[in-house]
């Protein structure tokens, strides 16, 4: 994460705080935060320095316009100061701060397919009972490089049950061998 956005996002955090909304602001900036990462579109109109500033801010407000009156002001801020590529990662941080504070902790689990609802809550049962916390969030990737098994990342922690993996540690005692 860029230092910028690590400031704009404890400055809301701070703000929101003041005004017992964090949990608002939480459901908002994830959701500025999905947005963004969903569309190619988004991401280059605020990345462009050709569209005007002005546009960025309408188009902004307008997509979010079920938002909170804080973002809308940190969309006005953003664009004021020319940062508004940043909006993406300012969400992103905001919500890594948020949970740190809660004491929640983020689990990542890469698979090769989508997570059925079973696979889904056994996964979280076994990141609370290795954590220790009940305070779980569990943010599911897809990467279909890895073929199959999944990859579970808590903290610094990373448990790698990947099919690609197990191939290249074949590989490798192969090698080893020959």
């Amino acid at each position: 994460m860029s230092r910028a956005a690590i400031r704009y996002a404890k400055a809301i955090l701070q703000k929101a705080n003041e005004n017992n909304t964090e949990a608002v602001l939480f459901g908002d900036m994830q959701s500025v935060y999905y947005t963004i990462e969903g569309s190619r579109d988004l991401q280059t109109v605020l990345q462009s320095p050709v569209i005007k500033a002005n546009d960025k801010k309408e188009a902004l407000l307008k997509i979010f316009s079920g938002q909170s009156e804080i973002t809308h002001s940190l969309i006005n801020l953003l664009v004021a100061n020319k940062r508004t590529p940043l909006l993406g990662k300012v969400a992103k941080s905001f919500v890594d701060l948020y949970n740190e504070q809660e004491g929640v902790k983020v689990a990542t689990v890469t698979t090769a397919v989508p997570l059925s609802d079973e696979l889904e809550r056994k996964v979280m049962d076994k990141v609370k009972e290795l954590t220790g916390s009940e305070k779980v969030t569990l943010r599911s990737e897809i990467d279909p490089a890895i073929l199959g098994g999944f990859i579970l990342r808590v903290g610094d922690i990373q448990y790698n049950a990947s099919i690609a993996n197990q191939l290249g540690n074949l590989k490798r005692e192969f090698s080893k061998s020959i």
